[in-house]
């Protein structure tokens, strides 16, 4: 049964009407029309739908929206920065072209903004280990290492 879900999402307040156990993915893809999550796996293991919640990753694929509703604050890639005005990783993934297809690349940026604001400056083993649980089809794996890599020399990134 659908009902009103009060949610928080790139820092703005909204409502959604959806059955509360709904796939916070579907939500923000479908009623919300934040399309940079993507759909990998439905399963949550791949991490193209990774957001964040709280600050921390969540798979969307498998969080119902009803879990995060009210007051929760949600993050997509789309919050992390825009066209003319790129987060320091979404730039430092630009520059180093850490990207093959780029169907992988929201959830890299976004698993990788958890890290560096829990971490400003990891290691190369640090990176990796928190990487690893995003699956990249195209194998861009060194790129996007060098990128997490140089955003922490430029000072890490911040939501928003």
């Amino acid at each position: 049964m659908k009902k009103e879900i009060a949610l928080n999402v790139n820092g703005v307040d909204t409502s959604v009407k959806a059955d509360p156990e709904k796939p916070l993915l579907w939500v923000l893809r479908e009623d919300l029309k934040l399309t940079g999550t993507k759909f990998g796996c439905g399963e949550g293991v791949c991490g193209a739908c990774s957001v964040l919640v709280n600050g921390e990753v969540y798979r969307s694929c498998m969080v119902a929206v009803g879990e995060v509703g009210g007051g929760e604050e949600i993050v997509t890639i789309e919050g992390l920065g825009a066209p003319g005005n790129l987060s320091v990783l979404q730039q430092s993934f630009m520059d180093h072209t850490a990207f093959g297809c780029g169907y992988c690349t929201p959830g890299m940026i976004v698993t990788a903004t958890a890290l560096l604001n829990s971490n400003p400056q990891p290691t190369t083993e640090t990176i990796v280990s928190a990487m690893n649980e995003n699956l990249c089809r195209c194998a861009s794996y060194p790129k996007i290492i060098e990128a997490v890599k140089k955003a922490t020399a430029s000072g890490g990134t911040e939501e928003g």
